[in-house]
């Protein structure tokens, strides 16, 4: 299937930015062990990269290697930890609201939207409770 190249730009940024949402959260349960919401959304961001790697898959192109995996350092504490995943996932939200405007494939499109609606419905709320949760206990 042919798609334009702005699409496949498109799709190699937010590939590579759930690479390092990956590796920040695996770097998080590798200095506190498995915490919540860690655990949960390093799952989900598997998922995120699985449904992109399907669509470049679909489109006939190789997508980029994970450049993040065990080159980001652990946050210095689980309040810094939650801290900074509440800004990546606000971040991560304005990315696909930006990435969405340029692609034409429809099916891209889709899941772009979809991996959006995660991040602001789901992930951010949990790191938003983390932070309250680590907030308190100081």
């Amino acid at each position: 299937m042919s798609v334009d190249e702005k699409t496949i730009e498109v799709l190699r940024e937010a590939l590579d930015d759930e690479y390092k949402a990956r590796a920040t959260y695996q770097s998080v349960i590798d200095r506190f062990g498995p915490v919540r919401p860690f655990v949960n959304i390093i799952e989900a961001e598997e998922r995120h990269a699985s449904a992109l790697l399907a669509l470049f898959r679909q489109f006939g192109v190789e997508p980029p290697k994970d450049r993040w995996a065990g080159c980001v350092p652990a946050a210095a504490s689980l309040l810094e930890a939650c801290r900074a995943g509440v800004e990546a996932e606000i971040e991560n939200a304005a990315m696909y609201g930006r990435l969405m405007t340029q692609v034409s494939d429809p099916r891209a499109r889709e899941i772009l939207q979809r991996l959006q609606q995660a991040s602001q419905e789901r992930h951010l709320p949990a790191f938003r409770h983390c932070l309250d949760r680590e907030s308190r206990s100081f």
